[in-house]
């Protein structure tokens, strides 16, 4: 743990992005947020949509612009990350340049517990879709069911002091309204609430409701940030698509 030079511990401050959508460029806005989080935090966090057609040379690209931030980097991958299914390069790709790539697993930086899993859509409370009718409907349910259990499986492997859990899929309706509701079932479920009330942490982050609201709770208190550049850019002027989180000693 970093200490000041009275002694004292210092804060470790985690800087958050989600959305970044690289595509044959880095977006200006997140080279500058990137040159913050380099300069500020102690560790980057990555939710979703890092690319924008999931090409391998996106990754690529991503990957040489956070080498020189020497920072550790934790990412859940987006839709976006998943659109022509191959999903296994961008993930080869960002790992080879270090960065800790969480699919229902857990990594610890910096003395902070991450858990990560993409999420996927369904729905909140009682408009959540159930498992009933066609096989369709229960395929999309049981996606949603399956990223659950992931995500319960890698919050059961934190044992530090700090815990976040990183999502790309909203598990709270607070966080995606300002997004046109007949579009809620597509950006979020509840089922991602159900882990994370269980299982205690300081944190929720995601991103993929570009219009959606910055912060909620779930029913049991738990914080949970909407971080997606495009809402994060639209706060205030000259803001930067980033987050950033502290903690206490770990």
């Amino acid at each position: 743990m970093t200490t000041s030079t009275e002694g004292r511990p210092m804060p470790i401050r985690v800087a958050a992005m989600a959305d970044l959508h690289v595509g044959r460029t880095i977006p200006i806005a997140v080279r500058h947020a990137f040159d913050k989080a380099r300069q500020e935090a102690n560790v980057l966090v990555l939710c979703g949509d890092l690319t924008d057609r999931r090409l391998e040379e996106e990754a690529e690209l991503l990957g040489q612009e956070l080498a020189p931030l020497a920072l550790p980097v934790a990412a859940v991958l987006g839709n976006h990350d998943h659109e022509s299914g191959h999903v296994e390069e961008v993930t080869r790709v960002l790992t080879r340049h270090g960065v800790h790539v969480l699919d229902g697993d857990a990594v610890e930086l910096a003395g902070i517990g991450f858990a990560g899993v993409k999420g996927f859509g369904g729905g909140f409370g009682r408009g959540a879709l159930g498992a009933w009718g066609e096989p369709a409907i229960k395929a999309f349910v049981q996606e949603a069911l399956d990223e659950a259990l992931k995500l319960e499986r890698a919050l059961a492997q934190l044992r530090t002091k700090h815990r976040v859990a990183l999502l790309h899929y909203s598990p709270i309706r607070a966080t995606v309204e300002g997004e046109p509701p007949d579009i809620f079932p597509f950006l979020g479920s509840s089922r991602l609430e159900e882990p994370i009330n269980r299982y205690p942490v300081d944190a929720v982050l995601h991103g993929h409701a570009h219009r959606g609201a910055f912060e909620g709770r779930t029913t049991a208190d738990v914080p949970v940030y909407n971080i997606s550049a495009p809402l994060l850019i639209a706060r205030g002027t000259d803001a930067l698509p980033l987050h950033m989180l502290e903690f206490g000693g770990a």
